[in-house]
């Protein structure tokens, strides 16, 4: 019923789908230089004076997104025009601003499914996104902000366009069936711009989903922001009617048909008012200098190095072949690996070498420590460890790590790449 009421309302025209052209999102979607002076102004509008827009991003690419809300953010004005947009990506892992990716995602598995990584600007927690997946930023002014409006707008077009019941918990999290988490969400609040995000399930690949995000042993310490592990649910389980696409239009139309400032349905007359949907290009013949943020968003740099400082010690039985045969060990023999990593990058290491492995004839524990330092935490180090033990084969010709050798290889590569 309520689906064949808004196919009803988009043939009326009372809100008419548009793409907007280059010439008109140069007038409507202005320089920073201009929208500085209007942002000075003192006073707000009035709710009445405020319209709407719903935005449809046509790029399914991580960074290009999450670089288009940062566009918005820093050159749009929000006094009377609010904006909701709405896209879609292919598979990735968001991490917040303050996290750790190491802690946060499986990084070797993301390696091995092509799955990208992304930092947001924004803070919270660790999200899986692909096509199955529908997100949703709001832009109001920053002191137009106001969260619990935008859940409750999903909330509403939930139960309107499917009948599905939902609930908004003390953290700020959409809950389908009591408990299994539908929706978390983030936000960036500055001195005149604010935006709230937030993702929905809808079909994404769960199995990925789990593998992705799966937590692991890694030895971490850290006072980066950690993630909260929630049981989830797709809306497509719920309710079979529920697509993206079909979601996409219900939340849409829900935006549109409330007011700016308050929770009411106001009808089909205010969407009739209202800037309606709009597809927007995320481009840079669009949008000036997009395509320099999103370079800054790819970077090794951003993505890791921008995590807070953090050590990881992890320790490993040494296999008994691997100790002098001749001796007898009163306790478990372990090889410890200890670390600090500051901007991703490696500061300082010790590897306890235990005494059956140097009685064996391991000699490198020494003179790889200086090779370590400053290597970024990843495969980077791991080749740095080798070469370093490769050093010290001065006397052979033999260009190939002996057991213990790759032992103490295979145990560094579990450390960096925390499997």
């Amino acid at each position: 019923m309520a689906q064949s009421m808004m196919r009803k309302m988009a043939i009326s025209n009372m809100c008419v789908v548009v793409g907007l052209t280059r010439r008109a999102s140069a007038r409507s979607l202005a320089t920073s230089k201009t929208i500085t002076a209007k942002k000075t102004q003192p006073e707000l509008p009035s709710e009445g004076e405020i319209t709407k827009s719903v935005f449809m991003s046509q790029s399914t690419d991580i960074y290009t997104n999450l670089a288009m809300e940062d566009w918005m953010y820093r050159n749009m004005d929000f006094s009377n025009h609010h904006i909701m947009m709405v896209w879609r990506n292919e598979p990735c892992v968001v991490i917040g601003r303050h996290q750790n990716p190491w802690l946060e995602a499986n990084v070797p598995f993301l390696g091995e499914k092509e799955i990208s990584l992304a930092r947001r600007n924004s803070g919270g927690g660790t999200v899986y996104h692909d096509r199955g997946n529908l997100n949703i930023t709001f832009f109001t002014h920053r002191d137009r902000y106001d969260r619990k409006y935008n859940l409750e707008v999903i909330k509403r077009a939930l139960y309107r366009g499917f009948g599905i019941k939902s609930l908004i918990n003390e953290r700020q999290d959409i809950l389908v069936r009591d408990k299994y988490k539908i929706s978390g969400t983030a936000a960036k609040l500055g001195r005149l711009s604010a935006y709230h995000h937030c993702t929905l399930l809808v079909n994404a690949n769960k199995a990925d989903l789990s593998k992705a995000l799966a937590k692991r042993e890694h030895g971490i310490q850290t006072n980066a922001t950690p993630s909260t592990p929630s049981p989830v649910a797709n809306l497509a389980d719920v309710d079979n009617r529920v697509t993206v696409e079909s979601l996409q239009t219900a939340i849409g139309y829900e935006y549109l048909r409330t007011p700016a400032l308050h929770i009411e349905d106001a009808g089909e007359r205010h969407i009739s008012k209202q800037r309606g949907f709009q597809f927007i290009n995320p481009t840079d013949d669009w949008f000036p200098g997009l395509a320099e943020l999103r370079s800054e968003l790819t970077t090794w740099d951003w993505c890791y190095g921008r995590t807070p400082e953090f050590t990881v010690s992890r320790s490993f039985p040494v296999p008994a072949e691997l100790l002098a045969p001749s001796k007898i060990y009163s306790a478990t023999q372990e090889l410890v690996i200890s670390m600090t990593v500051e901007k991703g990058l490696i500061n300082d290491v010790t590897l306890n070498i235990p005494p059956g492995l140097v009685e064996s004839g391991f000699h490198g524990e020494a003179s790889v420590i200086t090779h370590l330092k400053g290597k970024r935490f990843t495969s980077e180090a791991l080749a740095a460890l080798e070469d370093a033990m490769l050093t010290r084969h001065v006397a052979s010709d033999v260009r190939k790590l002996d057991e213990k050798e790759q032992f103490v290889a295979k145990c560094f590569d579990q450390v960096v790449n925390t499997v």
